[in-house]
């Protein structure tokens, strides 16, 4: 935001310098980025200088060339050769002098003495370009007779040079977007910083007291069918105007702060926007079709073309400022193209509104439309300035554009703005604050940010704060204004250093996220962070994760970020696609990040709350070895993402064997598998569904799993860490051909022989898988090692071929297995 500081002047005068106020708006929150030089002439003119022209005569070696005799007051004449045709003696004249730097556009020249046509020529009399004044070329300027020779150019065309304050303003101080709020908010640091609050230090608004109707000869009626969306609405018709270009003094005003001026009508409603931080609108009262001026929503996509010549389609929440028969602006956003001032406009309808800003930053998101009235209507203006900006406008337009005020003020506000009122406690302030505060020093600050003290007790005073704070609701917000005023740098620092022992909980959970972290880096996965908030459209047509249960944002950003995400997966898939579209195809990712819930009631119509859960997501695609000459591709498959997730179970010390696990095939998977402990999901994993990857545009097959890393850490804190000898007595390893019906798992395989034989089998493992045309149909071949030991003794062959026939009966009875010899 730039400020400029001869305008600012206009509201507080001060002898502060211009990097002493750098440093206090700085230390009051609204940093100064960069002060520069401005002048509304290139160059500021240095170097010219007024003169006179004493005689003019032919070149005697040019036809088209005169010789000139110029007095600057003050020294010799100059003689300075002239192509101009309308030089002639006796002319005031503007000189540019030796060693002067001449701006004409974007190019530049440096006056030196020279020979021209053999005639010496020491200095360059200039046409109004090459003053930067204008962008006529047909001749020299002649100025009026008055003009005192040896005057500088920028004292007699009144040249001011000014400086800007680019203000870096945070999204919550809106109140400040203006010269008055800059103004106000440099007022009461001065105020509350010092023993007396003397002119100098105050600061003052523009009167209004001029204003009167002249006339009600227009009048148009204002209807208000949304009052939601549009609170409070005023408005005034004024006759009889005469479009024209704006003075010489609010055009330097408005390209002071990098706007450009267009008329007078629009450019005072500029000035006012930047003075007030009150965004204001001028239709052409003669297209005001009914005399009638109606502020709603249209239906869905009715078609609406906009100032930049731009036909937009609107959405039914889009407010619009109407006449009898259609739209004529989007309302707080941007006006329409067929009710803008023109240069043949006599009568405007000027409106003053506030708007709720739900609506507007949903709209100027919605069509992409960033406007400075958007800026500050989506964030929150003052609704108690909307009928001062209105007067102080039109007095504005009344001065520059002529006209009568021919109508009363229209204002619609049924449920006015009211102060935030709340209680602040002393012994609040001075905890926040971190030392001890005078009470006269807190109310001399709550004084001067317009923060009204309703009552009073030996603690605690009760306030109200007015309705253009709206960053300002709660007692911390008004203990940090206090602050924010009083000083950071006034907080005493102890040199006193005290610490405190914590013990924190285990297992620790950054330390658990950093050990897994490191172990998938090392296995040459890639961490990503994705957006918590996504599409809601992604949620709509979803069984596994139903739109019910989304943790809706109330006022979006955009449309891409309507809701909190309900699992990893979406922005996995956007990263994943992202990387594909730049020749990335082979991927190995993982992400820890939280997911939200709403909790419906079992009607699914009322919220029970909300929860949020940490989770951990893997994805692989591509291939997981790039080929070469002797070896070919070799694509990732679901068995690589089994072993990165049961190896991460393993390095938590979870027991896989302890886990029950049941394959998954729904909406998000093709086919998976679901590992529970207990009723508690621990992690879901497999090949996500082509229905889905097909909404992202991905043709390879993607690998996903998702752990419940709230159920991880639980388990990890309810095992125990034992420690034994290395065993002193060898293992022994049997195998066994087992011929089993096609649906037994190897699980249940495992889990079986475990309980047929628990003090002696340590391990399972399935070497060889065979189905085909030498065994029976509806049947499969599984090869399985059985390692024994035991802690006390060596094993000998009758405890061994014991063991095994233990565990084939076993196998025999539960699954059907039959040991093949």
């Amino acid at each position: 935001m730039q400020i400029s500081y001869r305008w600012l002047q206009d509201y507080i005068q001060t002898s502060l310098t211009l990097e002493k106020i750098s440093e206090i708006l700085t230390s009051i929150g609204l940093e100064v980025e960069s002060l520069e030089e401005y002048c509304p002439v290139k160059g500021g003119l240095e170097g010219f200088v007024i003169g006179e022209v004493l005689t003019c005569q032919q070149h005697p070696n040019a036809d088209k060339l005169s010789v000139t005799t110029v007095s600057l007051g003050a020294g010799d004449p100059l003689g300075i050769v002239c192509g101009a045709p309308n030089v002639a003696a006796g002319q005031k004249v503007v000189v540019a002098t030796i060693g002067t730097t001449v701006y004409m556009g974007n190019d530049s020249f440096v006056i030196k003495k020279a020979k021209i046509r053999g005639v010496e020529s020491t200095g360059m009399i200039c046409a109004e370009d090459e003053l930067g004044l204008g962008k006529s070329h047909d001749g020299i300027m002649v100025l009026d007779a008055s003009a005192v020779p040896g005057m500088l150019a920028r004292d007699y065309f009144k040249i001011e040079t000014d400086y800007i304050f680019e203000i870096g303003l945070t999204p919550n101080r809106i109140d400040a977007a203006s010269h008055i709020g800059v103004a106000r908010d440099l007022a009461a640091y001065l105020a509350a910083n010092t023993d007396d609050f003397s002119k100098d230090r105050d600061y003052s608004l523009p009167s209004v007291d001029a204003f009167a109707v002249d006339n009600r000869n227009r009048p148009i009626e204002v209807i208000v069918e949304n009052a939601e969306a549009c609170p409070r609405y005023a408005g005034l018709t004024i006759s009889n105007v005469s479009v024209a270009p704006s003075p010489e003094w609010l055009q330097n005003r408005l390209r002071a702060i990098g706007l450009t001026p267009i008329n007078n009508i629009v450019d005072a409603t500029n000035y006012v926007l930047h003075e007030m931080a009150q965004p204001l609108h001028a239709f052409d009262a003669d297209r005001i079709t009914g005399n009638r001026v109606v502020v709603k929503t249209l239906p869905e996509g009715t078609p609406f073309v906009t100032l930049d010549g731009v036909e937009r389609k609107l959405d039914a929440e889009d407010l619009m400022i109407c006449n009898a028969g259609e739209g004529m602006c989007i309302g707080g956003v941007f006006g329409g193209q067929k009710s803008g001032i023109s240069d043949g406009t006599t009568s405007i309808f000027l409106e003053s509104a506030y708007f709720n800003p739900t609506y507007i930053r949903r709209t100027s998101r919605r069509h992409g439309l960033n406007t400075d009235a958007s800026f500050r209507f989506e964030r929150g203006i003052d609704p108690d300035n909307t009928v001062y900006a209105l007067k102080r406008a039109a007095l504005l337009i009344r001065e520059m554009a002529g006209g009568q005020i021919s109508s009363d003020i229209t204002d619609i506000y049924p449920n006015p703005v009211k102060p935030f009122r709340m209680e602040l406690n002393f012994r609040h302030v001075c905890k926040f604050v971190g030392q001890e505060m005078e009470p006269k020093t807190i109310k001399k600050i709550l004084k001067a940010l317009d923060i009204e003290i309703e009552s009073q007790t030996a603690y605690v005073m009760v306030i109200k704060v007015p309705p253009y704070r709206v960053d300002v609701q709660r007692e911390a917000d008004v203990v940090e204004e206090i602050l924010r005023i009083y000083g950071y740098n006034n907080v005493d620092f102890s040199d006193e250093m005290h610490s405190t022992l914590t013990c924190s909980q285990k297992p620790d959970r950054e330390k658990v996220v950093n050990v897994i972290s490191d172990f998938l880096s090392s296995c040459g996965f890639n961490e990503i962070m994705s957006n918590s908030l996504t599409k809601t459209s992604y949620y709509r047509q979803s069984e596994s994760f139903p739109a019910n249960r989304c943790v809706n944002i109330l006022n979006p950003l955009s449309q891409d970020l309507g809701c909190m995400r309900q699992t990893l997966l979406f922005g996995g898939l956007e990263a994943i696609i992202y990387n594909i579209n730049r020749k990335s195809p082979d991927l190995k990712m993982y992400e820890f990040g939280n997911c939200y819930f709403a909790e419906p009631e079992h009607d699914r119509q009322v919220l029970k709350g909300y929860t949020e859960n940490h989770r951990l997501a893997l994805f692989i695609t591509g291939d997981k070895a790039a080929g070469n000459w002797n070896t070919p591709e070799q694509p990732s498959t679901f068995f690589s993402l089994k072993a990165y997730s049961e190896n991460i179970l393993k390095r938590m010390d979870i027991h896989i064997e302890s886990l029950k696990i049941s394959g998954i095939q729904n909406d998000i998977f093709v086919e998976g598998l679901a590992y529970t402990a207990g009723k508690n999901l621990l992690v879901e994993m497999g090949m996500v569904n082509r229905k889905l990857l097909k909404q992202f545009d991905i043709k390879a097959p993607v690998y996903y799993a998702e752990f419940r890393w709230n159920v991880v850490l639980q388990m990890i804190a309810q095992a125990e860490i034992r420690y034994r000898d290395l065993p002193r007595f060898p293992d022994v390893r049997r195998d066994l051909s087992l011929l089993v019906d096609e649906k037994v798992r190897f699980a249940e395989i495992c889990d079986v022989a475990g309980r047929a034989e628990r003090k002696l089998l340590k391990n399972i493992s399935l070497f060889d898988v065979y189905e085909g045309d030498k065994i029976e149909n509806g049947k499969k071949s599984y090869a399985v090692s059985f390692v024994l030991q035991d802690m006390e003794q060596t094993l000998t062959d009758k405890q061994i071929d014991k063991a095994m026939q233990r565990i084939a009966e076993a196998l025999a009875k539960e699954t059907g297995a039959q040991v093949r010899q």
